[in-house]
């Protein structure tokens, strides 16, 4: 299905403004997603932005690894790094003394201060709070300091945070467009920190300052973020700025309701990626996750997507991650690729995970006639090493005591291998069909059901009781190996 292009939108303007402190998480790429295909669906622009203020906690190379993400996905973005946009730079570190100009204008109206607490004290603060089993916040001891404590702390040469004066009357009240009305008694909103002593923002005011700046119009985020949502409604307020429309999202979960983390299996893209699940197809999942089309379909490209994302088919209650049926969804697409895209996905994880006794480079041609063999079977593609090794070994390694699982003794083993060996040494042709009808006749003769037999042979040629189809198996080997195989079962049983 091909989606006719949507008229641009120009008042759509959606971001995904991660921060760099780890390998993105698959519950931060799903918050990306619902960005995307809104901006997608209403022909609006989709923004990304990298938040990088909080450098305490920068991981080097999580911009790299999110960018790669995102690009492997297929999330593509019309601003933000490498694209480049009218409000550059996308990067907030490189975009502070925005936000120092922006502290000052509150200060000079006094909608925020400057806070001298020290640390020793502001810990202190909280363990006696704790202790009175009291909501823990700052207690304001700077927002009315008079000019000579003023001067008494700048002699000290102790730098100061700059605090929001919050109001400590009213309420604060704001619309989700997913979960309707939602109102904060302002006394409950102590005065947080809007600069730290570094210089660099908190996400307060560089969000807010950055929401403005570059016309958001709505703010697509987990629904973790509700509590602060309060908070930056009086920043926009104390600004001027417009507000923008909030859609909070479900979070994701792990089947037992709490939050995915890897004690559950992968969390991160690159996890996925290694994995081997197809892009397209964790995009389709991660879709569903808080999102329906219309409670059946399950199965999507990421065209029907774009064409059936409305905000208003967004769930409240928070998504439940299935492995098993992400697998699933991951199996279905990659039987829907045809072999020869197949085989070249493959070749990097089967070279990355079959044995280093293995020759490199594999030859391609025979990695496209494995395909057909195992295309049904694979969910993941790094399940493809695991499956077809014995194709590629000089030497299977597996226990005699095989030979003669299937109720066969030793001496019977060894006859219908030798026998198996003399007809496979005259087949005129190395075909699967013309290899049955070549051992088929053999099973009678010998008196013996095709089943052992059959799985006798299948043991001798690759190692194991399961394999794929045996006669297509063996043509693929093809004549020398299997010979050699045999050869070599029936001097160990």
């Amino acid at each position: 299905m091909t989606t006719q292009p949507r008229p641009a939108n120009p008042d759509i303007r959606v971001r995904f403004a991660p921060s760099p402190t780890g390998s993105p998480h698959v519950g931060t790429v799903h918050t990306a997603l619902f960005n995307w295909l809104f901006a997608r669906h209403e022909g609006g622009t989709f923004i990304l932005r990298i938040e990088d203020t909080d450098i305490e906690r920068e991981i080097e190379g999580a911009v790299a690894e999110m960018v790669a993400g995102l690009r492997w996905l297929g999330l593509d973005w019309d601003e933000g790094p490498e694209v480049g946009g009218p409000y550059a730079p996308y990067t907030q570190s490189q975009r502070l003394p925005l936000y120092h100009g922006a502290a000052r204008r509150l200060i000079d109206s006094g909608l925020a201060y400057y806070c001298y607490c020290s640390e020793e004290r502001l810990e202190a603060l909280r363990l006696a709070q704790e202790r009175a089993h009291l909501p823990t916040g700052y207690d304001r001891h700077c927002r009315n300091l008079t000019p000579e404590e003023v001067a008494r702390y700048e002699a000290d040469e102790i730098t100061p945070v700059v605090r929001f004066r919050s109001p400590t009357e009213g309420r604060t009240t704001f619309h989700d467009l997913l979960r309707g009305a939602i109102s904060v008694d302002n006394r409950t909103i102590d005065d947080f920190i809007l600069l730290k002593s570094n210089g660099y923002p908190v996400y307060a005011l560089a969000a807010i300052v950055d929401d403005h700046e570059m016309r958001i119009s709505h703010v697509i985020r987990g629904e973790d973020w509700l509590p602060s949502t309060p908070r930056h409604l009086l920043v926009y307020r104390a600004f001027g700025y417009e507000v923008p429309a909030f859609v909070h999202v479900p979070l994701i979960l792990a089947t037992d309701r709490s939050k995915l983390s890897k004690r559950h299996g992968a969390t991160s893209i690159a996890e996925f990626q290694e994995l081997g699940y197809l892009p397209d197809a964790l995009l389709n999942y991660l879709a569903l996750m808080g999102w329906s089309k219309d409670g059946k379909t399950e199965l999507m490209s990421r065209e029907e997507l774009v064409e059936s994302f409305t905000l208003d088919r967004l769930g409240k209650t928070p998504a439940i991650f299935n492995y098993e049926k992400l697998g699933w969804m991951n199996g279905v697409y990659i039987r829907q690729m045809d072999a020869d895209a197949l085989a070249d996905a493959l070749l990097p994880f089967l070279d990355r995970d079959l044995p280093p006794t293995v020759a490199r480079p594999l030859d391609r041609s025979y990695v496209r006639a494995i395909v057909p063999l195992v295309h049904e079977r694979l969910r993941l593609m790094s399940e493809a090493a695991s499956l077809t090794d014995f194709f590629f070994l000089d030497r299977l390694g597996y226990h005699s005591s095989l030979l003669t699982e299937r109720g066969l003794d030793p001496q019977t083993a060894r006859q219908a291998l030798a026998m198996a060996l003399d007809r496979l040494q005259a087949a005129p042709d190395w075909e699967g069909h013309a290899l049955e009808a070549l051992l088929r006749p053999l099973a009678e003769e010998l008196g013996l059901k095709t089943g052992p037999f059959f799985g006798l042979l299948r043991v001798a040629t690759t190692g194991r009781t399961a394999a794929p189809p045996l006669f297509a198996t063996m043509e693929v080997l093809g004549r020398e190996r299997c010979l050699g195989r045999i050869e070599a079962a029936r001097e160990m049983v």
